[in-house]
């Protein structure tokens, strides 16, 4: 395995604990509110005076809504190094090795077009976020680091197809 397979394979990790970091806080700071809207019920139908500084928490939505999208844009790349992506290969799998080998390089090379074309308009996009400003409705939060991340999810996703573009020649010559 090449230093580009490792290092590609590494962050490809990285970002998919990143993931996992956002899908954790998404689920405490919906926990969190849920039961702070509980304290509100309970503190308007009986008057318990130590339920009243309770509060939902303004903008769980927006924050559910961002890490979401960062959760599933980090999680792409370590998907594609697993083999985790649906795939059908029912044809596929009847033909010959070098034209599995030829068929996978050139279906990879349409994924690195397809995933540099979503990371290229994502930053096309957020540079224009940050240009106009915009921010998020309830907590004014700037919208285009998410883009950006959604942006590097992608551009790793095309990383990890291309490390396994130059790898494929050598795992289909040594399958011969």
């Amino acid at each position: 395995m090449s230093s580009f397979e490792k290092s590609v394979k590494k962050l490809a990790v990285l970002l998919y604990y990143g993931a996992g970091v956002a899908i954790v806080f998404m689920m405490l700071i919906t926990t969190i509110d849920v039961l702070l809207r509980l304290a509100v019920t309970v503190y308007a139908s009986t008057d318990w005076a130590f339920l009243e500084p309770f509060r939902p928490i303004a903008g769980t939505y927006e924050l559910v809504c961002y890490m979401g999208a960062l959760a599933a844009a980090f999680a792409m790349a370590h998907t594609s190094v697993e083999g985790g992506h649906v795939a059908v290969s029912l044809v596929s799998r009847l033909l010959p090795k070098k034209i599995q080998a030829v068929l996978k390089i050139v279906v990879e090379s349409l994924g690195i077009v397809f995933f540099a074309m979503i990371a290229w308009r994502c930053i096309v996009y957020a540079l224009k976020m940050q240009e106009t400003g915009e921010v998020s409705m309830t907590l004014q939060l700037p919208v285009y680091p998410f883009v950006y991340g959604v942006s590097f999810g992608a551009f790793a996703v095309c990383l990890v197809l291309l490390a396994s573009i130059f790898s494929t020649p050598k795992r289909e010559g040594a399958d011969q």
